[in-house]
């Protein structure tokens, strides 16, 4: 059987996909599996911290949250009480604005849920179009003449007023809260935060550090330092080398290690005399059969040395490396980093025009700034080119596979003609399995479009992320969103309207609230089921249990497995805007979408509270909220799609009479406001997040308290605060609570309420004054330690007003280095120290033949009695490894004498220390 005839409508075959029955058991189905997730959640969550809760104790003493405890439901009120401050210190700005974005949308059709209960819903179950099941509850059921249509469009005028408003309250909400973020000193301290990368610079400059600086002096404060980037493909070879034999090393000496115990344990056993294991060896030479047996412990350290040294002596002189067509440069001042990124730097074709603020180097795909300007922009010619003809092809596939699986379709094949009759079954198929191979065929695209934004010659990580949200997001509204979900509805329409084209828009009215059924479908299975698999975290549950078992054997595998996981921003955030979409667009076609859409947005918010305070760990996406005005701007073109829906509504609905006229008008007039409202946001709010204002920087620098003072969004204060010994009216710890109030609700409620209410019940904030000691630790308390959230970013925050040394600058300029020449000169190997001295004996040997070039930690792992390695997961091994020669000598100098020579008796198993938390 053919596509065409399986997608083919016949009016006498009942449609079972609006069936009352289909809804129930998608419903049904939905919510038992989630409710079962969800209580497994609550039975797994005490007893697998790994895995639920490894933000109290895998990161940062500061940034951890606290326990909670094992009570069955005892994590929901735990989240809920968490200020949203401490959200913003544990987890930085992105997280905040992501949950900010979560809730707006809750509230957003929460009040839609219960506006369209008392308003339209009522109107479509007393429509006299005859619509039985489902479609009696949508727009469709309304007799095009009717005059109760006036409520549907006072409604939608109603929700995009309401809903423009709140964006707009959020968007000056974020706005301050991005430049108090930008100017707080522990993020403008950072090197980072003055730094820009720019990439296509000519050969000219890049041969002359001299004149690419003397090219930026010309902005605020100067330039401080410049790093024109260098390669050198066969010093990152020896570098993989050097890595992968300290690896081989590392796993070698921790099985060593293990043998060495199970022989001392028998030997302690049976009274006999311990004999060491033998070592293994390793035949050297260019045959392989018949060279040299020498130590494997031996032969490894002498290679490693080699690498070592080889390592040592190229990062001494950069000079002769291959200089790139890519550069840093660094500023005296933040806000001159910001005005570079937004001038014209060059007057020749696409020379330096690509400059990017807060270089992380940890974030740059360093391949990709060899990439020259005219190979960048074929690169990203192709790829467009093939991202259309991926998006061709998904659309034929999705169209065919989801209109093949539809039920009334499949009863008309004969493999399943066993399904007429029987509604269970059919339920199941219209309800659950379209949405499920939805979900199965989108789970691919975003692997696929990364790897084509990459070979784009996208210079950062971070940008790849941010254009995926954008491709991701306009994808997923043409695949999941128009053709997917509404397949049948749009080929119905384009079936019927070819032989006729001036019935397309009858046939719009009538066909379109048909595909609601397959909006609510998508929708209840992502509010139910996708909300409990994202806090079970089913895989990772697995993953993190199963790879430390199988494949980590040494203590820095086993530290590695406890970090927490990271969160997915890139498909997240376009994947909530979908359904946004889905449920503004249909809230006026069929309003109990819209319930249902509140459902999914109250679970998702709770649900990520706790992911993001207890299970995720976001220090690389350190953007400082910039994903956030991407969701606006997704928000706003959801309203585009349904002021668009309402037009071609009404206007399906044209009669002779000028009631049907003016629904018309009114339509556009609202599609009018909203370009208006669009207009007034790109030019008030968007220069504003992007980049550093320059009045704010000045700001700051007159009166550096206004960078640690939580700004207020309301402007109720002027620009110089009150010194500490000065009367006012209220005191810092009261201003912040008052701030922290405007921040919280004043996109949701007036202002003058907000007002209202604190001057009514002042005692909401707190007790009237303070000591003067009390404020200077205020003062100090304020604002959360951003650089702290950033693990990351620690080595970049030394960057002071000092003058620059000779040191300093070196320094500097190996941090914004590529990874080759970031490289350290020695090896720091992390090993379990074995019940014998023949073992330490060893490690001495190895450290030995490493040539100076080999430290072994032991601290912060041992063996337990059941011969199993076990690492402190608050070890801090970065306190212990070092850079260069000179550290390593330091460092074994600082060791007690008799540590190489453990005493034979001494049992592990009283080295007391917390093992990882399970």
């Amino acid at each position: 059987m053919s596509l065409s005839s399986l997608l083919s409508s016949d009016s006498s075959n009942k449609d079972t996909s609006n069936s009352v029955r289909t809804f129930l058991a998608s419903l049904i189905i939905n919510a038992g599996v989630a409710l079962i997730i969800i209580l497994l959640f609550c039975i797994l969550r005490p007893r697998f911290k790994r895995v639920y809760a490894p933000r109290t104790y895998a990161i940062e003493r500061e940034r951890r949250s606290d326990p909670i405890g094992n009570s069955f439901f005892a994590w929901i009120p735990a989240v809920l009480r968490v200020p949203d401050e401490d959200i913003i210190r544990r987890s930085g700005l992105d997280t905040y604005m992501f949950l900010r974005s979560i809730r707006c949308m809750f509230i957003i059709f929460a009040v839609t849920s219960v506006l369209s209960a008392a308003s339209i819903l009522p109107i479509n179950i007393l429509g006299t179009n005859g619509l039985k099941d489902l479609s009696s509850l949508s727009m469709g059921n309304v007799d095009p003449t009717s005059s109760r249509l006036w409520v549907h469009v006072g409604f939608l005028a109603l929700l995009v007023i309401w809903t423009v408003w709140c964006i707009i309250g959020e968007l000056r909400i974020y706005t301050h809260l991005r430049m108090w973020w930008l100017t707080h000193p522990d993020y403008a301290a950072r090197a980072a935060a003055s730094t820009v990368l720019i990439t296509d610079v000519p050969k000219s400059l890049v041969n002359s550090e001299a004149r690419l600086a003397e090219t930026f002096d010309m902005l605020p404060g100067g330039v401080r330092q410049v790093f024109v980037n260098r390669t050198s493909k066969e010093l990152a070879d020896v570098v993989n080398k050097r890595d992968k034999l300290a690896k081989r090393l590392e796993i070698l000496l921790t099985r060593y290690a293990i043998e060495c115990s199970k022989k001392f344990a028998v030997s302690t056993l049976s009274g006999d005399m311990y004999v060491q294991p033998k070592r293994p060896v390793i035949r050297r030479g260019w045959m392989p059969l018949f060279g040299k047996k020498v130590e494997t412990f031996e032969y490894l350290a002498a290679e490693i040395a080699m690498c070592n040294h080889f390592i040592a002596q190229s990062i001494k002189d950069v000079n002769g490396f291959k200089r790139e067509s890519s550069a840093m440069v660094m500023f005296n001042k933040q806000i001159a980093a910001h005005m570079a990124t937004q001038a014209v730097i060059d007057y020749r074709p696409f020379s330096m025009s690509s400059v990017t603020v807060d270089v992380n180097p940890e974030d740059v795909i360093w391949s990709n700034l060899k990439i020259g300007p005219w190979s960048r922009r074929i690169r990203g010619y192709v790829s467009f080119i093939i991202t259309v003809g991926i998006t061709v092809l998904w659309t034929l596939l999705a169209a065919f596979v989801t209109g093949l699986v539809q039920a009334k379709n499949l009863v008309k094949l004969k493999q399943f003609e066993w399904l007429k009759g029987n509604d269970i079954a059919l339920g199941i198929f219209s309800g659950v399995v379209p949405p499920v191979i939805i979900l199965v065929l989108m789970s691919l695209l975003p692997v696929i479009l990364r790897l084509l934004l990459r070979l784009e010659g996208t210079p950062q990580t971070s940008l790849i992320n941010m254009r995926l949200i954008n491709r991701l997001f306009f994808f997923q509204v043409w695949n999941v969103y128009l053709v997917n979900i509404s397949s049948s509805s749009i080929l119905l329409i384009l079936t019927n309207s070819i032989n006729n084209p001036g019935t397309i828009i009858k046939h719009i009215q009538e066909d379109v609230p048909k595909s609601a059924t397959g909006i609510l479908a998508y929708v209840l299975l992502l509010s139910f089921t996708n909300a409990a698999h994202e806090i079970l975290q089913g895989v990772p549950l697995a993953m993190r249990y199963l790879i430390p078992k199988l494949f980590a054997k040494t203590p820095r595998a086993l530290s590695r497995a406890e970090e927490p996981s990271e969160f997915d921003w890139a498909t997240a955030i376009p994947t909530h805007s979908l359904i946004f979409l889905m449920g503004f667009s249909y809230s006026f076609i069929a309003p109990i979408v819209s319930w249902f859409v509140a459902v999914y947005f109250g679970l998702f918010y709770l649900i990520y509270r706790y992911q993001f305070l207890y299970v995720y760990n976001d220090s690389k996406w350190t953007s400082g909220g910039l994903s956030y005005p991407k969701t606006i701007k997704q928000m706003l073109v959801a309203i585009y799609i349904s002021e668009i829906y309402m037009i071609c509504m009404m206007v399906a609905r044209l009669g002779s009479g000028a009631d049907s006229i003016m629904r018309v008008v009114v339509s556009v007039g609202i599609l009018l406001f909203t370009i208006v409202a669009h207009l007034y946001i790109n030019d008030v709010y968007i220069p504003a997040i992007n980049h550093l204002p320059i009045k704010k920087a000045a700001d700051v620098e007159r009166n550096p308290l206004l960078a640690r003072e939580f700004p207020d969004v309301l402007g109720d204060d002027d620009i110089e605060l009150p010194s500490i010994s000065s009367t006012s009216t209220l005191s810092l710890e009261q201003r912040k609570k008052r701030n922290w109030v405007y921040a919280m609700y004043s996109s949701l409620v007036p202002a003058s309420l907000i007002k209202l209410t604190l001057r009514a019940f002042p005692r909401l904030l707190g007790p009237d004054r303070l000591t003067v000691a009390d404020e200077e630790s205020a003062i100090q308390a304020w604002a959360p330690s951003f650089s702290r959230l950033h693990t990351a970013d620690k080595r970049l925050s030394m960057i002071e007003k000092r003058p620059m040394t000779e040191s300093s600058a070196n320094d500097l300029a190996r941090m914004f280095s590529s990874p080759e020449l970031r490289a350290k000169s020695v090896c720091n190997l992390w090993v379990p120290l074995a019940n014998s001295r023949l073992f330490s004996r060893l490690l001495w040997e190895v450290e030995y033949y490493g040539q100076g070039t080999i430290l072994v930690i032991t601290e912060g792992t041992k063996i337990t009695p059941n011969f199993k390695v076990k690492a402190d997961v608050e070890f801090a091994l970065e306190n212990f490894e070092v850079a260069d020669k000179s550290e390593l000598l330091q460092a074994q100098n600082r060791r007690p004498p008799e540590e190489m020579e453990v005493d034979a008796e001494v049992d592990n198993r009283e080295t007391g220390f917390h093992l990882h938390a399970d």
